[in-house]
């Protein structure tokens, strides 16, 4: 228990650096997919909601729901929708962000050790371009980058261990944002102008703490994730302009509480905040803290 303390304090007083963590682009949620543990029931239902707060003092509040079906011992499917509101000084944007449908296959155990794989894709509900009041609006206020990605990735549990990889890929840009930061009357966000993303490669490991009567669950876990290349935009001139110190590493610490309500529910509560972070991220994913509060159903 002291440890869990130890590193609930940690994050806490992470929490309060200024720094850029890992939102929903998709790539560090996606790992849900390998949790295959209930093995009683065929379906599950997620209601989740997430404040966090972003840069030049943007508020982000974003639940999404998910279903997972398990067809048997080794193939299983989770589809999930995601919704956002951002709020800050260009004022309020609410729409729906992404879909998610993936697809995870699991191995027989062997030696206390079992890998299981998952691949899927996210299509958005968005080409990124939602305005307010006729005004472009940067990355940090919308609700999708307007991508469709291919997940590939894949899990080892060993023990109270977790350890998973994977990488994110847009294959097809359907991006039509248009924000300049020369006409946007602040220089808090970078132009993102028929912005395009380059890949994510990630890498995570995870440990599980239970209580004595099986009712409370901790994960400290610790997600390392390298954007592989800088992103890039069009500029005024019509000409493309890659964004320096866009590529690199984000290291990000995250504690999951949660608590077993019966057979068929739980609660959990995450938290989670960045180490180590890159140059800049035009992408609009930045966080300095994450707080995630989610439902799930079982049956």
């Amino acid at each position: 228990m002291k440890n869990i303390l130890l590193v609930i304090a940690i994050l806490l007083l992470a929490n309060k650096m200024n720094a850029q963590g890992c939102s929903d682009a998709g790539i560090c949620s996606i790992n849900h997919g390998f949790q295959t543990d209930e093995k009683h029931h065929k379906n599950k239902l997620e209601f989740a909601a997430i404040y966090s707060l972003g840069e030049a003092d943007v508020a982000y509040f974003s639940p999404y729901i998910s279903y997972s079906k398990r067809f048997n011992d080794r193939f299983s499917f989770t589809s999930k929708i995601t919704f956002s509101t951002a709020t800050g000084s260009f004022g309020t944007r609410s729409q729906f962000g992404d879909a998610f449908l993936i697809g995870n296959y699991t191995f027989k155990e062997k030696s206390k050790k079992q890998w299981s794989v998952l691949t899927g894709f996210k299509f958005p509900f968005t080409a990124s371009n939602l305005k307010i009041n006729g005004y472009s609006l940067p990355l940090d206020y919308q609700s999708s980058l307007g991508t469709i990605d291919l997940f590939l990735g894949t899990n080892l549990n060993y023990k109270k261990w977790d350890f998973n990889a994977a990488l994110q890929l847009p294959v097809i840009n359907l991006n039509k944002n248009s924000y300049f930061k020369e006409y946007g009357g602040t220089d808090d966000f970078p132009s993102t102008n028929l912005f395009e993303r380059k890949p994510d490669a990630l890498v995570r490991a995870t440990y599980s703490i239970k209580t004595p009567n099986k009712k409370f669950t901790f994960k400290p876990n610790v997600l390392l994730i390298y954007h592989l290349g800088e992103d890039s935009f069009e500029n005024i001139f019509g000409q493309r302009e890659s964004i320096n110190g866009s590529d690199g590493l984000t290291i990000n610490g995250n504690l999951i509480s949660s608590y077993s309500v019966s057979k068929q529910s739980s609660l959990e509560l995450s938290l989670a905040t960045p180490f180590v972070v890159r140059d800049i991220r035009p992408d609009g994913l930045t966080r300095s803290f994450v707080l995630g509060l989610q439902y799930q159903y079982s049956f």
